[in-house]
């Protein structure tokens, strides 16, 4: 366990969180509850069949004692989702579009987060994105005054020393952002570093250009995300457009940004496209021995996540730790 989950985990401890899980028939949510809840992550709801979480606990040897299980075949619980549907959505849904998604336990995961009955959730490992974001956006919503989902994989690279945390956005979610939408990526990423983290986020766009060195309609399109991602937020570190290099490395900084106060001292990287960053972190998962901590979403309301299918046990652990996090109140931020 590397040093930033380490110090998330005591986070977490800190001021335990409830977390909502769906997906009974999967071991590795399963398993991943029993740990959350026996090491004191987070106050663990599992929505589903009892019956098929009983024998999914029971085939991998699971003792599920200190998680809370919800029938998710109730009444009750699904009436709340029900009427949470009709509010959320109004007439964009049917009544029965609204009886079938009420039974489902992903949804009923969703509209506890809405109605305040759970603090996060937390799915996806056997749930498409699409299903995952769907629910999440339908019942959580976005956050004020965003109009994004996006989201960001933290990055823990091994140190001379201990490690060193990188933020990758967005390497999930928007496949190509305008200007407009790579601002707010830019934007909700340096606030969830500074939260997690405990550090001032220093935020580069990254591009194929650095200040003017090519010109293109891709570059361009970076440049105007970084004067959008100023005006909006004055009060942050960005810079851009950006070659990696000159974002991470110090002596490169000064050669080619030498009045930056984000070259070669970048933590957060803002990628281009879903190609450049989905590419770009697997790179350095494989190659740099680095660990991906993600994707997190960000941009709702509360916090909602997804899992990649190929997740593990310990994904799904890490991934829930830090959904918690983010769910409690906003933390102090150095200046």
């Amino acid at each position: 366990m590397t040093g930033i989950m380490e110090r998330l985990r005591r986070t977490a401890r800190s001021r335990v969180r409830r977390l909502a899980l769906s997906e009974a028939s999967d071991d590795r949510v399963v398993r991943a509850a029993d740990r959350l809840a026996r090491e004191a992550l987070a106050r663990v709801q599992f929505l589903g069949d009892p019956d098929v979480l009983k024998a999914t606990a029971r085939t991998h040897d699971v003792h599920l004692g200190g998680v809370e299980v919800v029938d998710s075949r109730g009444p009750e619980e699904r009436e709340r989702t029900r009427q949470a549907l009709v509010a959320a959505r109004g007439e964009r849904i049917t009544p029965a579009e609204a009886e079938t998604f009420a039974a489902d336990p992903l949804f009923q995961a969703a509209a506890r987060v809405r109605l305040g009955l759970a603090d996060c959730l937390v799915a996806g490992a056997s749930r498409t994105t699409a299903d995952v974001l769907r629910a999440s956006l339908w019942l959580i919503g976005l956050a004020p005054g965003m109009k994004t989902v996006s989201s960001f994989f933290l990055m823990g690279l091994p140190a001379a020393g201990g490690e060193r945390v990188l933020m990758f956005a967005d390497c999930a979610v928007v496949p190509d952002p305008s200007p407009e939408q790579l601002a707010e990526i830019g934007c909700m990423a340096a606030d969830q570093y500074a939260r997690l983290m405990q550090a001032v986020p220093h935020t580069a766009f990254l591009s194929f250009s650095t200040r003017g060195s090519a010109e293109h309609p891709r570059v361009a399109k970076v440049r105007e995300a970084v004067r959008l991602a100023r005006a909006r937020r004055p009060d942050l570190h960005f810079d851009g457009e950006m070659q990696a290099d000159a974002a991470l490395v110090p002596d490169v900084g000064r050669r080619k940004a030498a009045d930056s106060v984000v070259a070669g001292h970048a933590n957060v990287l803002v990628f281009p496209d879903l190609d450049a960053g989905n590419i770009g972190y697997k790179l350095v998962e494989r190659l740099g021995s680095a660990r991906a901590y993600g994707p997190i979403l960000m941009g709702l309301a509360k916090q909602g996540n997804d899992l990649s299918r190929g997740c593990s046990v310990e994904d799904v652990v890490d991934v829930s730790t830090i959904a918690c996090v983010l769910s409690g109140s906003a933390a102090a931020v150095p200046a």
